[in-house]
């Protein structure tokens, strides 16, 4: 009994943490502090830090919203930022609101779309592609911690806020968690211009993820050898192809 116990209490604070999101700079911390809408854990700090009008903000608002701050030394921190020559010794966890891991959603869900993303390194298009998810039919973002572009200023604000608005689904290998997927029976769509249907001519299936690539190289070759179908979106005038955040809002809005 005791050990069912310790793993409902282990499931519940993986659960939780699933739902962080750590952001990092001291600009992009200090305005997240500002917004009292968004759920603050902690706040990470290096001890080495000099003194700066900034960072005295921050403290400021993490002390009048009654957020914890930890210190630590400099190689402490980059393990949490993920970003050692970007965070300027400061980093913030947010909790969001509809995060998850794969296996949570797939439980809490017997349909859905899913936008996976794969390599999208421009923030402005990542917070754009959210934006349109958050608008659209799209139940939730797939993003792998690495590869895509990190969750920063720039972000939040090219989404307008909805980041905290739609389920964003953290994986450490999008690879893993697509064959996660297909095992719990879900078609994975590719564009490709050679694809025989139109993506509005295309009838989905219940469980569908769409996969959107980098915006130079495309979907990765691992990743394309998991899809089972393809979809174009047609092209005149000679256009070979539109920004990947044009491409996700006209997938967030089929019917």
């Amino acid at each position: 009994m005791q050990f069912k116990k310790d793993s409902q209490e282990f499931l519940e604070k993986k659960a939780f943490f699933d739902r962080l999101l750590t952001i990092y700079g001291r600009n992009a911390t200090l305005e997240a502090l500002k917004d009292n809408s968004i759920q603050i854990y902690r706040l990470h700090m290096t001890s080495s830090n000099k003194p700066a009008k900034v960072l005295t903000h921050i403290i400021n608002y993490a002390a009048n919203r009654g957020v914890e701050v930890l210190y630590h030394d400099k190689k402490s921190l980059s393990r949490i930022s993920k970003n050692t020559k970007q965070d300027q010794g400061v980093a913030l966890d947010i909790v969001m609101p509809y995060a998850s891991g794969i296996d949570e959603f797939i439980s809490l869900n017997s349909s859905y779309r899913i936008m996976a993303l794969d390599g999208i390194t421009n923030p402005q298009n990542l917070g754009m592609i959210i934006r349109s998810c958050a608008a659209g039919s799209i139940d939730a973002v797939l993003m792998p911690e690495k590869s895509n572009a990190q969750m920063s200023a720039l972000v939040i604000k090219a989404s307008a806020g909805t980041l905290f608005k739609i389920p964003i689904i953290k994986t450490k290998s999008l690879h893993s968690a697509l064959i996660t997927l297909k095992e719990n029976n879900a078609s994975l769509y590719i564009l490709s211009a050679d694809a025989r249907r139109a993506y509005r001519d295309e009838k989905y299936d219940s469980k569908s993820v769409f996969i959107l690539g980098n915006e130079s190289s495309g979907v990765s070759l691992e990743v394309t050898e998991l899809c089972d179908k393809s979809i174009s979106i047609p092209m005149h005038r000679g256009v070979e192809s539109l920004n990947v955040a044009v491409t996700a809002a006209l997938l967030a809005f089929m019917e």
